[in-house]
């Protein structure tokens, strides 16, 4: 499956912005979805899944401010950010994963086909 990430951009803190991923060339429905984020210098980092079954899971970082949701008749998964803030600035890449059980859904190493990243920027 080939995945295109798209939606990334500067926006001020406290405003909202929503991404999109895009596949082609599988069946989507059969893949879980990730999001990740890498900020200059760090480590990729989780940032949520969705399940096949529309389940999802977030780290604290981002609970209660991300929501990930997907249309399968569109192959496309998003990512709905609110409430941004500075420390959210990263390089943002969905990912997918037909392989993974449960307990490594949140693991970057985990899923075998990525997206390109798109660049979000949060200014203070």
């Amino acid at each position: 499956v080939q995945l295109q990430a798209s939606g990334g951009g500067l926006v001020q803190t406290g405003e909202s912005l929503t991404l999109s991923c895009a596949a082609s060339g599988g069946a989507f429905n059969r893949y879980v979805m990730g999001w990740f984020r890498q900020a200059p210098g760090k480590e990729r980092e989780f940032v949520g899944w969705i399940s096949r079954s529309f389940s999802t899971r977030y780290p604290d970082s981002v609970k209660d401010r991300f929501t990930i949701s997907r249309d399968n008749a569109k192959k496309t998964v998003y990512l709905k950010m609110n409430r941004l803030k500075p420390e959210d600035t990263a390089a943002y890449y969905c990912a997918a994963t037909q392989r993974a059980i449960l307990s490594e859904y949140a693991n970057r190493n985990a899923y075998e086909y990525w997206g390109q990243g798109t660049q979000v920027t949060v200014s203070s």
